[in-house]
């Protein structure tokens, strides 16, 4: 595994596989809003608490790369760092297996709204200055 600034160990639930037993495409997604959620909590702003403020970060481009299935029971540890490019946040994230092996690899570009207007997200990048 890479060096990361943050990683979340996360489990998959039944009902996030298909009747093949792997998890469904869509919920990789579901697992790296969760860790930038978090990441973010960790990093002292909430999402509660960033759009009571009239913050918003919202999704500008993903792109993800699947490189092995998870099933059911299936232990991961979703893992990210963080840039910035101009105004948008870019979130590297990757998932891999208890063991280590790669599972998916993604870029993740968030733009910041503040009361519903494009900023420069000088909000986030104050509480990301340590890892940005």
């Amino acid at each position: 595994m890479k060096d990361y600034i943050f990683r979340l160990p996360m489990k998959v639930r039944d009902y996030e596989v298909d009747a093949e037993g792997i998890v469904n495409n869509a919920n990789y997604l579901h697992y790296m809003e969760h860790t930038r959620h978090e990441f973010c909590e960790s990093a002292g702003l909430s999402f509660r608490e960033m759009h009571e403020r009239g913050i918003d970060p919202v999704l500008s481009r993903v792109e993800i790369r699947y490189k092995k299935p998870l099933g059911l029971g299936d232990s991961m540890v979703s893992c990210l760092n963080i840039s910035r490019r101009g105004p948008l946040f870019v979130f590297h994230q990757d998932i891999y297996t208890s063991d280590g092996i790669p599972v998916t690899e993604a870029t993740v570009e968030v733009a910041c709204l503040e009361n519903g207007r494009l900023s420069r997200g000088d909000v986030l990048a104050e509480a990301f200055a340590e890892f940005l």
